[in-house]
């Protein structure tokens, strides 16, 4: 016999498949192509139970980006852990090579289209850059430590460098995305 959820177990479960059936349809079809009542009809609801549990489509993609931001800052703390910061950073930076080559197309696409859809709305770029800060805080920590262990002296703070290497990873990230010809996987690996 199935166990009767309470309504909070109802409602998480509810707002799990909202975020679950966006960020489907946002990485198929992007943000602005995915309408609310799409959403809310992948995940087998209402509008009216989109608009109960988010503000906004702005509000719903934010969960979908707080959800993988938590989901990679787990991963590569693990794998800074796993391997220390020098041999961890060496993996990660594989595993930006491997996104290159195109695992994660749809969501690089969404990704850089809700970037631009944020930069000129106050509000909701500063909360996206808040995500984005705390998804690469465990690099900027591991390029510290790598420091301070082989006692060299980064010219600029950490979280800097660290920026612009993922500017780096990024900006191939999305040459890649237009021109595969010419920015192939190994590229600034």
């Amino acid at each position: 016999m199935e166990k009767r959820l309470t309504r909070a177990q109802k409602r998480e479960r509810t707002h799990e498949e909202l975020v679950s059936s966006a960020e489907r349809l946002f990485v198929e079809r992007g943000f602005h192509a995915s309408t609310v009542d799409e959403i809310a009809l992948e995940a087998g609801y209402t509008k009216g139970a989109v608009y109960s549990n988010f503000a906004s489509k702005e509000d719903l993609f934010f969960a979908v980006y707080e959800r993988r931001a938590g989901r990679a800052v787990a991963q590569v703390e693990d794998i800074l852990d796993e391997n220390g910061p020098a041999a961890g950073l060496e993996v990660l930076a594989s595993d930006a090579a491997r996104r290159r080559g195109g695992v994660e197309d749809g969501w690089l696409a969404v990704f850089f289209e809700f970037w631009a859809h944020v930069v000129r709305r106050s509000e909701l770029r500063d909360r996206f850059a808040r995500i984005h800060g705390r998804a690469l805080e465990p690099m900027a920590a591991a390029a510290e430590r790598f420091a301070e262990e082989r006692g060299i002296s980064i010219p600029v703070e950490a979280r800097s460098l660290n920026v612009a290497m993922n500017a780096m990873v990024l900006g191939l990230s999305l040459e890649r995305l237009t021109q595969p010809d010419v920015v192939d996987v190994g590229l600034g690996a």
